[in-house]
């Protein structure tokens, strides 16, 4: 009986540190970092903990600034398909685009895609850089209250050597 009663405990411990995003309610669900409620779906983003705890965003952006260094702590990032809207996908293999001639709701001008290629679409039409997710993340390090107005790619350093040269104002 103590092995089964351990089991069963076993069993619910594990069950609920599930690491899976949770459906947004559009409309309802309030941003953890600006707190405003999250109505956009093609800008919405989550943070799922190590721990199975959901976390909300009306932007990527609230997402980025309320994470900035925290990564650690973090099980899945998700972040809405600008082209295929209330779609979640994985932000660290999302690519990001950042035009002044596509708001986004917190005025970081910053919109994630499912595929490079796709970015690179829209980025033809309303132009703009586009990131990987270790180059939005190191962004988001090197200056509180991010205004990508003021910070353009070409103005990041080239981490430890990483970047290809032309890439991240690097050598």
């Amino acid at each position: 009986m103590r092995y089964l009663s351990s089991l069963i405990l076993a069993i619910v411990v594990l069950s609920s540190c599930n690491i899976e995003p949770k459906e947004i309610d559009y409309g309802k669900d309030q941003c953890r970092f600006c707190k405003m409620t999250v109505v956009d779906k093609q800008h919405a983003a989550e943070v799922v903990t190590k721990k199975g705890k959901v976390f909300k965003y009306d932007a990527i952006e609230c997402m980025m600034r309320d994470y900035k260094g925290a990564h650690d702590k973090v099980g899945l990032f998700v972040i809405n398909d600008y082209n295929a809207p209330t779609t979640l996908i994985d932000a660290k293999t999302a690519t990001y685009l950042i035009s002044e001639n596509l708001p986004s709701p917190m005025g970081e001008f910053l919109t994630g895609f499912s595929s490079r290629e796709d970015a690179e679409k829209v980025q033809k039409d309303k132009g703009g850089d586009l990131y990987t997710w270790d180059e939005l993340t190191e962004l988001f390090k090197t200056k509180e209250g991010v205004n990508m107005g003021e910070k353009k790619k070409s103005d990041m350093k080239c981490q430890a050597g990483k970047c290809a040269p032309g890439k991240c104002g690097g050598n």
